[in-house]
């Protein structure tokens, strides 16, 4: 697309133990998701395309990267992590908080990355997405939202947080054949 700037995916907590309370609402959209989320990642990849994972450290503040995605893949839904673990040029950046930008140094990164729109997938389209189509708005950053690349815990409170970044952030909502990198 003509003067269309650089891009970046982030993957939004992605990777999971499923060791929450809120873990048997979520797990059947995680599941529907996963395959559409690889395609995706796999697209990235394949056109150079920066993916950057940021992930909840759930509490753990000695947490890094690998600590996290070892902890998932012995959780109780490892077939939900492993077809979207992160390679070994996948960026990490951990949080704290529902935003991906709270408190983090993404904001920074994509700066050094020259990034000025961001592709969000993962979890929670009423939760961690929405903040993060939020505070990505307010930074001035494009946001591209793939709908089939998003899970919910509520199907009723995803439509409406999918609503509420179309018409109040400017995001597009997309599928994930659809998203333009």
């Amino acid at each position: 697309m003509e003067g269309m700037g650089k891009r970046a995916l982030v993957v939004i907590d992605m990777i999971n133990s499923y060791d929450h309370p809120d873990a048997g609402l979520l797990v059947p959209s995680a599941a529907r998701i996963v395959p559409a989320t690889a395609r995706l990642i796999g697209r990235a990849r394949a056109e150079k395309v920066p993916v950057i994972y940021v992930n909840d450290n759930f509490g753990e503040w000695r947490s890094h990267h690998g600590e996290i995605v070892d902890s998932a893949m012995a959780g109780s839904h490892p077939e939900l992590v492993e077809p979207l673990l992160p390679d070994e040029d996948s960026l990490f950046v951990v949080k704290a908080r529902h935003s991906i930008f709270y408190e983090t140094p993404l904001t920074y990164l994509l700066d050094q990355l020259s990034v000025d729109h961001v592709v969000l997938c993962g979890q929670v389209t009423e939760q961690c997405v929405l903040y993060s189509a939020l505070d990505a708005h307010i930074r001035y950053l494009g946001v591209t939202v793939p709908e089939d690349a998003v899970a919910h815990i509520h199907p009723d409170l995803a439509d409406a947080a999918l609503e509420m970044m179309r018409r109040n952030m400017g995001a597009e909502l997309r599928t994930v054949d659809t998203v333009e990198f």
